[in-house]
């Protein structure tokens, strides 16, 4: 694996993983929507960050990934009012922004790390 789609790797294991910590929520009405958003997108994260991983060399490929998952959140957001729902239909927007290059690593790792901005308003929404 040449050091791009190594760096590109890393890249979606670590918004995977971002994903998971989606839980620290404030107020109890909120808290529950909060806690009850993670648990649901946390899977869809992960099958996300599973499929970039395994197509780090298909660019084509990886942009479906995304595609796939920005419709599954923003399904997930459908379900959501106020900062909560907000948040979502934003990674929704984020994921569906994935352009994979292979002659351009950085632009590519750039579109990957923007995620890491929406997964932070999610948080940021159930502090």
């Amino acid at each position: 694996m040449t050091p791009p789609r190594r760096r590109l790797t890393l890249a979606f294991a670590t918004f995977a993983l971002a994903g998971l910590t989606i839980t620290g929520c404030g107020a109890i009405g909120q808290a529950v929507d909060c806690n009850t958003a993670a648990a649901e997108v946390t899977p869809i994260l992960n099958e996300f960050s599973t499929a970039m991983t395994s197509s780090a060399a298909d660019p084509k490929a990886a942009e479906a990934a995304g595609q796939e998952a920005a419709a599954k959140v923003k399904t997930l957001a459908a379900n959501y009012d106020g900062e909560v729902g907000a948040a979502l239909t934003d990674l929704a927007t984020g994921l569906e922004g994935i352009k994979i290059d292979g002659s351009d690593p950085a632009g590519s790792l750039e579109s990957v790390n923007k995620l890491q901005g929406f997964v932070t308003k999610i948080q940021q929404a159930c502090a």
